[in-house]
């Protein structure tokens, strides 16, 4: 008798960043590329342009295949309005500092989010 297992396809976290930030994660080893050569990172420099944010940003949060969409909060200011306005609980959005950049706790869409949901106002 054969046992029929089924394998269950871990789902992936993604990044949206300055180049440090996206290389430490590569380097911790969360980057893939697809076989539609789709990658799962994307790096922010000074010149990129906000189109191209947003329209990663969009990519990345409708795969099924990813369930953490990570990006630099200085970044997710560059597209606030795209940002605040996802609401969809997978694949989930968490802001995060970068080296040169500080956390400023009221800018983060989750915690409004949160504070929102509690009655806590914005």
């Amino acid at each position: 008798m054969q046992s029929h297992t089924k394998t269950k396809r871990t789902k992936l976290l993604s990044i949206i960043g300055d180049e440090d930030t996206v290389c430490g994660f590569l380097l911790a080893g969360i980057g893939e590329v697809n076989q539609h050569k789709e990658t799962n990172y994307f790096v922010v420099k000074k010149d990129t342009p906000v189109s191209a944010i947003e329209e990663t940003f969009k990519r990345l949060t409708s795969r099924e295949d990813i369930a953490v969409v990570i990006i630099n909060q200085h970044v997710a200011e560059k597209i606030r309005e795209l940002v605040h306005s996802y609401r969809a609980p997978i694949p989930a959005v968490l802001e995060i500092p970068s080296k040169d950049q500080p956390y400023d706790l009221s800018q983060d869409s989750t915690v409004k989010r949160v504070r929102q949901m509690l009655g806590l106002g914005a």
